[in-house]
């Protein structure tokens, strides 16, 4: 993996470059115009993840790259250590804490003393939550240590090590997010799946809102929903909403933020979406199924976020029977591959490109579906 080389003279320029990729990958489909969504130029992600790396007494933070000359002689790819004193990917709130933290580690044999890797989570709010990972137990020292740096640094700590995860203050941090002029709160729990450029996410949040516009009297059903990221946003464009999700720790996490935001009107259900498809279809049952009582939605919209594989075939068939898709994907090479099957029952009404990744290959999209 190439780490990014920003250089914010230069953003218009790769913004346009992914624009025409994307116009280019899609131009066999009948698209309408394409909405591109910028990003800050420089210090947009929220959470990062570092090595620590040792060199005699010294140590700083580092990440791979995939060298260009090849494997090694047992066949694995070969890695060039990248030393980072400062990341210009990285919030600025990271940025300054990258170098409180190391010259803290550089002053404390107990803080730095197998220190393998630190992760960062922080928030437009100004919330900071560190997890330091080490290759050795945690002890009272550490814990005294750890504490006071702490509250040194306005932030929270987590210390792990195999087998051991020590929360000093909490496990997560409170992001605002503002979306229609609405102040959205989301709990998010380290080492959980979000967003990590919240000024996109923003962007993408009013998007879904503005595409699924007029829908008060019909229900939504979610699938992939994480911490309910799009379902508080979206909750008051339905009657109802049924969001499911595999992972139990951002199903906590959704239901956390539906009673943090006063949102009523939607439930979150832990299954995958196969399992729930089956459901769907009265082939699944238990108190899961029961807890959602699907007898009572009426189902006008559903809204997709797979991971990058995309959706499988019997996915696409599942939501290809709704009159509306709403398809968020990270991958558009799979969103191609899926829309190939979707667009058989469906017509492609919106499509926006959101640049959650500057400087890089990576692009994420939105696509609003209608039946023919």
């Amino acid at each position: 993996m190439a780490i990014p080389q920003v250089e914010p003279s230069r953003y218009a320029e790769q913004l346009a470059a992914k624009r025409d990729a994307v116009t280019q990958l899609f131009a066999e489909f009948d698209t309408p115009a394409l909405e591109v969504h910028h990003s800050p130029p420089s210090h947009y992600r929220q959470r990062c993840e570092f090595r620590l790396w040792h060199e005699d007494d010294d140590l700083f933070y580092a990440m791979f790259e995939v060298e260009n000359a090849g494997a090694d002689d047992r066949g694995r790819k070969t890695k060039r250590t990248v030393r980072l004193d400062q990341y210009p990917v990285a919030s600025e709130a990271i940025n300054a804490l990258m170098l409180k933290l190391r010259a803290a580690f550089l002053a404390s044999e107990t803080l730095r003393r197998k220190l393998f890797q630190v992760d960062f989570l922080t928030t437009l709010s100004g919330e900071a939550l560190v997890t330091l990972v080490y290759h050795r137990p945690l002890d009272d020292a550490w814990e005294a240590e750890a504490r006071a740096l702490e509250q040194a640094l306005g932030i929270m700590i987590i210390g792990r090590s195999r087998k051991q995860r020590m929360v000093l203050t909490r496990d997560h941090v409170w992001e605002c997010l503002y979306v229609d002029g609405r102040a959205l709160d989301y709990q998010q729990v380290e080492n959980s799946f979000t967003q990590p450029n919240a000024q996109v996410c923003q962007k993408m949040l009013a998007w879904a809102r503005d595409v699924t516009a007029g829908s008060q009297s019909r229900d939504l059903v979610e699938l992939y929903c994480g911490n309910g990221n799009f379902t508080i946003a979206l909750a008051d464009n339905f009657r109802r909403v049924l969001a499911t999700e595999i992972s139990r720790i951002s199903v906590a996490s959704a239901q956390v933020n539906l009673q943090a935001n006063g949102v009523d009107n939607a439930y979150v259900g832990r299954m995958s979406a196969e399992e729930f498809a089956l459901a769907l279809k009265g082939e699944k049952h238990g108190r899961r199924v029961a807890d959602m009582a699907l007898d009572g939605y009426d189902f006008s919209t559903v809204l997709v976020d797979p991971p990058r594989a995309g959706l499988d075939d019997a996915s696409c068939e599942q939501v290809s029977g709704y009159e509306r898709i709403v398809y968020i994907s990270c991958n558009p090479v799979t969103l191609a591959q899926n829309l190939a099957l979707l667009t058989r029952t469906h017509r492609i009404e919106r499509f926006a490109l959101f640049d959650q990744f500057p400087f890089t290959d990576h692009c994420e999209c939105g696509v609003l579906l209608t039946r023919r």
